[in-house]
């Protein structure tokens, strides 16, 4: 005979289950109606869980708003990472292609998320911890091709630096003005930064081509 327990079903769900769903709620709400205009009330409701659960993880709509960008930047290096492993350790201006490349089209893709947890921050904070991770990824691709002797960098660190501040100040402009090719736009982001490392770009076919459509 089975006992009554073995075959019964939680009565709750996991607590990482339930912390991810309200975070997607909240996501959600903040991204249809904004920051301020959404209650704990509406992500409860949303989350279809009582008040106090949301407490049991969260002590303010501050705090969730905190988590909600925590989890964006690991998400978006995740994906980053994804695209630059793609090609060998070897392969040093390919990843620094991936790079790039990954991160125009994922911001591009996920600005109005960005822009809602971090609305907040300013790029002159000098301790902005998911900024610098990130920073770090494309650092570590410098570093590894100085090392391999593929270019030579007096201080990678700022060169990433300044990579990183381009790219996104860059793709700034290509969400400001969508029409535009996005291609094109990638292509002449990634030769200009690969002439900041010295080395001289040569586009591919498609990407020549998208660039005289665009």
């Amino acid at each position: 005979m089975i006992p009554p327990h073995a075959s019964a079903k939680p009565r709750t769900k996991p607590a990482e289950i339930r912390l991810e769903e309200l975070m997607d709620a909240a996501e959600a709400l903040f991204l249809s109606r904004g920051v301020e205009a959404t209650t704990i009330s509406d992500i409860v409701a949303a989350a279809d869980v009582a008040k106090g659960t949301f407490y049991t993880y969260f002590a303010s709509k501050g705090e969730i708003l905190q988590a909600l960008a925590k989890r964006y930047t690991e998400r978006f290096m995740a994906e980053v990472e994804l695209a630059v492993e793609q090609h060998p350790a070897t392969a040093g201006e390919a990843r620094l292609r991936a790079w790039i490349e990954a991160n125009i089209r994922i911001y591009a893709r996920t600005h109005a998320l960005h822009d809602v947890v971090y609305a907040n921050h300013h790029h002159h904070e000098r301790g902005n911890a998911d900024r610098n991770a990130i920073q770090q990824q494309l650092s570590a691709i410098l570093e590894s091709g100085v090392e391999a002797g593929l270019w030579s960098l007096p201080a990678p660190r700022v060169t990433a630096s300044l990579i990183y501040a381009g790219v996104h100040g860059a793709t700034d402009d290509l969400i400001a003005v969508p029409e535009q090719s996005p291609d094109a736009f990638i292509a002449a982001v990634v030769a200009d930064c690969l002439r900041m490392v010295g080395v001289a770009a040569v586009p591919s076919k498609s990407a020549a081509e998208s660039a005289r459509a665009g």
